[in-house]
């Protein structure tokens, strides 16, 4: 079993206005955004399928050719493949699910999320 206390971990600063925090199991990458109002991930697509929660704030998703704003609660699904990004309306904080794990950010290939 492995435990990440998030309050004892620091965030990783991908930019001014976007943190991350995260861990891996065997199968699923688990990770919280810190999404500062006014920041921007920009459109990419990945072979993972991804599950992105909304816990606090409010954040307008691009997934395909929808757009969805979403608030707290609110659950958006991206199938694996499918170009999106989001901006963020409001500060806020996202928990998103991705399988299979998130090699790529393993290995560093994580430029779309840096500036």
């Amino acid at each position: 079993m492995t435990i990440l206390r998030y309050e004892e971990s620091g965030w990783e600063k991908l930019s001014d206005l976007i943190f991350r925090r995260h861990v891996h199991g065997s199968r699923v990458t688990i990770a919280q955004f810190k999404l500062l109002k006014g920041s921007v991930v920009k459109p990419h697509s990945h072979p993972h399928e991804q599950v992105s929660i909304v816990v606090s704030g409010r954040a307008k998703f691009v997934v395909g050719d929808e757009t969805y704003m979403a608030g707290p609660g609110d659950v958006v699904h991206i199938p694996p493949n499918v170009m999106h990004g989001v901006e963020a309306v409001e500060d806020s904080l996202i928990v998103d699910v991705y399988s299979p794990v998130r090699d790529d950010w393993i290995r560093g290939d994580d430029k779309y999320l840096r500036s």
